[in-house]
């Protein structure tokens, strides 16, 4: 429904600007040593880190640690069940792709010197998806990573806070956080990583049909900008109420 300005209702009843709802669960894994569940209205995202006193053999005796993510996702997150990739005998390039997003991303605020021979696995796992699972899965990831280095002291090693969220053109408007209904058909769609210092470490948009100018680009990164500051609230409040 258009409202004003040229702006529209959402299907969910949503504001073009609006988040769906954010929710951090922590300490969800009685054995990980940082965990998380991320919900970001019905996608829920399950994130544990583990650290370890190694890293692979190509940083052994340099001094410097790692980071590292796995992405996953259960066979009926999805309207339909998905096959797992174990029985297929190995791993999808869509998964391939979100992982080694997930660890770039959480790689970018980390000072990997102060972390010493270390790694950090952080391991994602979808439980449902209704679009955006590798941005909730990065921004809910580095909750798990920020409670996982307080045992060993080495919060230090965390210099910025990351998060993540989509944007796009749905029917000729700027939307923010897409779910699955608007992601399959928008015409533009943009995945944003973003620190609190204000930096980007990605930046994935995709023209599905028209074309975009810079303009409608800088609008969708004002939005996604907007949209990561309310993540950053969120992660900053569940870190604080979780000792």
């Amino acid at each position: 429904m258009t409202i004003g300005g040229g702006l529209r209702y959402r299907h969910d009843g949503r504001a073009p600007h609006q988040l769906r709802p954010v929710e951090l669960l922590l300490g969800v894994q009685k054995w990980a040593e940082g965990s998380c569940l991320i919900r970001v209205g019905d996608t829920h995202v399950l994130c544990a880190a583990t650290v370890e006193d190694r890293v692979p053999p190509h940083l052994r005796g340099k001094g410097t640690g790692w980071v590292t993510a796995e992405y996953s996702m259960l066979p009926r997150a999805t309207a339909e069940r998905s096959q797992r990739e174990v029985t297929k005998g190995r791993q999808g390039g869509r998964t391939h792709e979100i992982q080694r997003l997930i660890g770039r991303s959480l790689r970018g605020v980390m000072d990997l010197g102060a972390l010493g021979e270390r790694t950090v696995t952080v391991d994602c796992d979808v439980l449902q998806a209704d679009g955006g699972t590798r941005t909730a899965s990065i921004t809910g990831g580095y909750v798990a990573l920020a409670l996982a280095l307080r045992p060993k002291k080495l919060e230090r090693t965390l210099v910025s806070q990351i998060a993540a969220v989509s944007v796009g053109i749905v029917e000729g408007a700027a939307v923010l956080d897409l779910d699955y209904e608007e992601d399959s058909h928008a015409d533009v769609d943009f995945n944003v990583v973003g620190t609190d210092a204000g930096t980007y470490v990605e930046v994935q948009g995709t023209a599905e049909g028209k074309a975009f100018d810079r303009a409608a680009m800088d609008r969708l990164l004002s939005l996604a900008d907007d949209g990561m500051q309310r993540l950053f609230a969120a992660q900053r409040q569940a870190l604080e109420g979780g000792g």
